[in-house]
């Protein structure tokens, strides 16, 4: 992608990513978008798919590291 590239600020506060844009980052539609914000700089990255019934069955797997004493060995990590 050579050159700058322009989207115009909606008056619901969205902008369209180009399609050169979409394309190098390989996002389609629905997929989530993250955004980094620094010193007026913002980076969009494409969010890999989030499987949340997956992560949701294996933290119930994990319960028994949530005791007082976990909380406190881990505290300052």
């Amino acid at each position: 992608m050579a050159g700058a590239l322009f989207s115009r600020l909606s008056s619901k506060g969205q902008v369209t990513l180009p399609k050169e844009v979409r394309d190098q980052i390989g996002a389609k539609p629905g997929d989530t978008i993250r955004y980094e914000v620094e010193d007026g700089v913002v980076i969009l990255k494409r969010v890999e798919p989030f499987d949340v019934a997956f992560h949701a069955a294996l933290s119930q797997t994990l319960d028994e590291w949530s005791t007082p004493q976990d909380e406190e060995a881990f505290r300052d990590l």
